[in-house]
Formats: structure tokens, sequence, C-alpha cells
């Protein structure tokens, strides 16, 4: 993925299929994410997260600028922060985790796109996408799928 200035962005699809890629397309998102475009939204986060007490957590977070778990509170909110113009590592985040066994993936918020990200990452996993209160039965159905496993 390429994220940045949308002049860019367009050159390096035109690249891309000069060079034989298979797919290559600009993606409808209402930002230019994860790059240093978002700098100021870093920023906003920052202080957002300042005063927000963060505990450990009883399992480990996976960083997607890591992928890998952390469980640091301070080092939870550097990464969210990071997160926000970083590079995202979700391929490699979603196979660590699949790796430790897990299988059922629960995305939240609009859309569903990482959840199919996650059915091809992941040989058998299950994407469950919660968008707003009428998905909840179905993350309800799925966690309770995933405690009886």
């Amino acid at each position: 993925m390429v994220s940045g200035d949308r002049a860019a962005v367009e050159r390096a699809l035109e690249i891309a299929k000069l060079r034989g890629a298979k797919r290559a397309m600009l993606l409808p998102v209402s930002a230019p994410f994860h790059c240093r475009l978002m700098q100021p939204a870093a920023d906003a986060m920052a202080r957002a997260l300042a005063d927000v007490s963060i505990r450990s957590p009883v399992s480990p977070l996976v960083s997607n600028v890591l992928a890998a778990p952390i469980t640091d509170p301070e080092e939870i909110r550097r990464r969210l922060v990071e997160q926000v113009t970083g590079t995202v590592r979700w391929r490699e985040s979603v196979a660590y985790m699949a790796s430790r066994g897990v299988t059922r993936f629960f995305e939240i918020g609009a859309g569903k796109v990482l959840s199919g990200l996650v059915k091809r990452i992941a040989d058998g996993a299950v994407g469950i996408s919660v968008s707003g209160p009428n998905d909840l039965a179905a993350a309800k159905d799925g966690l309770a799928a995933a405690r009886a496993a």
C-alpha cells in the first residue's frame, strides 16, 4: 500500500501498472492515512491520550506498527500515536495472532475491509464486522463460539 500526496500516489499507480502489477487502485478513503500528512492528527491523538489512564492489558495488545505484542501502558500510548503516521503492518499483525491460535477477528467501525483481509491472510480465520448496534448480535455469537472452541 502507498499513502501520501494524491498526485504522487496516482503516479505510483501508473508506474505499478506499467511494471505489471496485478491490481493497482485508489482506495476510497477520506484522508492519506498512515503517512506524514497525518501529523496534525497524530498530534491531536497524543494530546487526547495524554491524560488517559491506560492500564496493562490482561492479554497483550498487538501493535499494528510492530506486528508484535506489547503490554506496557506508556508503550501502548506511544504506539497508538505512532500508527497514525507510521506504516501499519496489518498482514504481519494478523499472521502473528493467527500463529498464536487466534481464529476470530472483530472489526469495530464502519466497513468490512479488514474482516475480508483477515480471511485472506489467515487460513480458517473468521472476520466479524461490528459497525453498529445491529451487528452486536453477530459479535456476541462470534464471542460465544470462540469461547466454546
